[in-house]
């Protein structure tokens, strides 16, 4: 087949082959990058414990920082996204965590962990409502599923698997907090979290006098306190908080 050029003696020719083999590449490309997914509902986070700084350490930490920590949380296996990843022209995922909420033979499912490390997706006005972000596990994939069960997925580097701890219902947390200096007298806030909301009746502001003792104690914690300023505080742990009842 020949199509003539206006104005030009030269001949473009097209091969129908060509042509053919072209369009049926593009098909093959749309068809793998857009599928049918159904996401998996099946994974159960860890409960951890956590013990922090570690006993006999010496640490470091300013006005307003945790100084102790401990407690029970939830490890979640998770995503991070690192860079904003168009799965399509209609869907963006955001950089961000994205906690695993279920997994097949083939991939994972995960959906946006929340707060201020959380990642988002965002739709365009036409598309369909969104459900779940779903990786591969042999390949560097990354798909979001709608509300129907279809996938439009998109081959990237910009994510990578991890783990995210997590503050759940069944969570429980002890801070001792830094909050500064008055003459050798220095001041420590104690909190208390169950999952994540604070527990004000257990919370206090305590405070000490290091020219009587340089080591300090609260519900059975103890810090040698080796430096103290306005800005920071430097400590040795002795031991950390006495066991807690979940």
């Amino acid at each position: 087949m020949k199509y003539a050029l206006k104005g030009s003696y030269e001949n473009i020719t097209c091969n129908p082959l060509e042509e053919m083999m072209r369009i049926i590449a593009i098909i093959i490309f749309y068809i793998f990058m857009t599928g049918c997914s159904v996401p998996k509902y099946n994974y159960m986070p860890r409960m951890i414990e956590i013990s922090e700084p570690l006993i006999n350490s010496i640490n470091t930490v300013y006005l307003g920082d945790n100084m102790l920590k401990q407690g029970r949380l939830t490890e979640h296996d998770a995503i991070y996204v690192s860079r904003k990843i168009d799965s399509s022209w209609a869907y963006s995922i955001f950089p961000g965590y994205y906690l695993k909420e279920g997994e097949d033979k083939e991939s994972g499912f995960y959906y946006p962990s929340g707060g201020n490390e959380g990642g988002r997706i965002r739709k365009s006005a036409l598309a369909d409502p969104w459900k779940s972000v779903q990786v591969y596990k042999d390949a560097n994939k990354i798909c979001v599923v709608t509300a129907f069960n279809v996938s439009k997925c998109i081959e990237s580097y910009d994510f990578e698997f991890t783990q995210k701890s997590m503050q759940s219902k069944n969570s429980f947390q002890q801070t001792l907090i830094y909050s500064g200096i008055v003459g050798d007298k220095i001041n420590i806030g104690y909190r208390e979290f169950s999952g994540s909301i604070a527990r004000p009746a257990f919370n206090n502001e305590v405070e000490y006098d290091l020219t009587k003792s340089k080591i300090i104690g609260y519900k059975g914690s103890q810090l040698e306190i080796i430096d103290a300023t306005n800005e920071f505080i430097k400590y040795r742990v002795m031991k950390n908080f006495n066991k807690a009842i979940y």
